[in-house]
């Protein structure tokens, strides 16, 4: 095919690039040749003047460096370099993709901290080894990857979706694709909007959730992707996106130990803090829950085993007590006693319901009940699932909405929360007035 069917071309326009070579060619597609060619850059675009029949190859795309209007100007950009995407195992992905899948920055290429690489700009002249970008220089089955900025960990693969079809693994947690229509087929809102429904779902409150222009994302563990719609009378609607047909990167067995918040333990611990036994996910009795493990298939949620699907502090579980609905787990630090022993200080106290009480209507309540009136677990302020709300610590930055402790920062009759219980909403906590003439 003609060559210039690899580049994507925009009249009028010229962009500001430091590294750059001039050449005299008689037309655009030997103006294309010269970038095909070039050895002093990785050419990723080339301007082309009518009038003067001046070349340029350029090491930048408008992507990354500033553009103005020049009339007399054709920029032609390589269709590889804007591909944000990867076809088959990514072996020719050439995006800008610059963290794991984890979210840790990439090391670049040339460097040789933290890690010493096998893989360098100058070995591999032709795998496009640029900056920290995500690449797959050995033709890796996963997709591309780099070296990280952890020093503890040397590589990671990247979160690179699929150019073929739009699909997504598990409850598509991890997709990044650029679907932006709902089941229904409205458009969805763009997340940096407070328009027309006001969230909390920002950039700068979820940053490794991929919050990117109106795409379908689920930053906060629902069933699948979603987003806020345009039209004013739905507030949110699920995405229709398939399940892909290959599966997951096999991410080992998990961490057999609690390491952060213990939300990849995969470990056997089936008993709570107290010495309670935990209920088995897949049953009902004696505590109705919404954690089924058909419907969150990567969750880990084997048997009864202690486990965190929903960024709780550490792996918890229901209990077969009935009069207990759910408790923490005691899981062995990874880091070994010190940073055990850290672990646990830092872990959060139940004070006893009779030390707990709250005066007036309790908006000055600072305590750690985090325990509705029926029983029911509260969901963390910060949190969208299962409830979205606008009560958020950024827009009640005076009321203390620390993980998911009862407050009142409404003014309503006394301490509440958001439940973890999908068929209710909110409750009143379990607290009493204190004596008002108690000190």
């Amino acid at each position: 095919g003609d060559i210039l069917d690899d580049y994507l071309r925009t009249d009028g326009v010229w962009i500001l690039t430091r590294n750059k070579q001039f050449y005299e060619t008689n037309n655009e597609k030997e103006c294309a040749e010269k970038c095909e060619a070039e050895r002093n850059f990785n050419c990723r675009a080339f301007l082309f003047t009518r009038k003067k029949l001046q070349c340029l190859t350029l090491a930048e795309n408008a992507k990354m460096t500033v553009t103005f209007n020049s009339m007399d100007a054709v920029l032609y950009e390589k269709r590889i370099y804007l591909l944000q995407c990867k076809k088959g195992i990514g072996k020719d992905y050439r995006g800008m993709e610059a963290k794991t899948q984890r979210g840790i920055p990439c090391q670049k290429w040339a460097e040789k901290t933290p890690h010493n690489p096998n893989y360098t700009p100058e070995k591999h002249p032709n795998e496009g080894l640029d900056e920290n970008y995500c690449r797959n220089p050995d033709g890796d089955e996963r997709g591309p990857w780099c070296y990280t900025t952890d020093p503890a960990k040397r590589f990671d693969y990247c979160n690179i979706p699929d150019c073929e079809v739009e699909c997504m693994q598990c409850n598509g947690e991890d997709y990044h694709g650029e679907i932006s229509r709902t089941e229904s087929g409205l458009e969805c809102q763009l997340w940096d909007a407070q328009e027309p429904h006001m969230h909390g779902f920002t950039l700068k409150h979820f940053p490794e959730k991929d919050l990117k222009m109106n795409y379908c994302r689920n930053p906060d563990g629902e069933l699948r992707p979603w987003c806020f719609t345009t039209s004013p009378t739905k507030r949110w609607e699920y995405c229709s996106i398939p399940h892909c047909t290959t599966h997951p990167p096999d991410s080992g067995l998990g961490s057999q130990c609690l390491s952060g918040k213990g939300e990849d333990y995969k470990g056997r611990i089936a008993v709570t803090d107290s010495g309670n036994a935990c209920q088995h996910w897949n049953t009902q009795f004696p505590h109705r829950h919404g954690w089924i493990p058909d419907r969150y298939p990567c969750k880990g949620l084997e048997e009864n085993y202690c486990r965190n699907p929903d960024g709780e502090k550490r792996p918890w579980c229901y209990t077969i007590n009935s009069s207990v609905r759910w408790e923490y787990c005691s899981i062995p630090h990874c880091e070994g006693t010190e940073q055990g022993i850290a672990g646990m200080n830092n872990m959060p106290v139940q004070v006893p319901l009779s030390e707990e009480c709250y005066r007036g209507k309790g908006q000055s309540y600072r305590g750690t009940t985090s325990i509705t009136a029926s029983g029911k677990k509260c969901q963390s302020w910060n949190s969208m699932f299962p409830h979205r709300h606008e009560k958020t610590p950024d827009r009640f930055p005076n009321a203390d909405l620390r993980d998911n402790y009862c407050r009142n920062p409404d003014g309503d009759n006394r301490p509440w929360c958001f439940t973890t219980d999908p068929s209710t909403t909110w409750e009143y906590c379990n607290l009493k007035r204190c004596d008002d003439h108690t000190e």
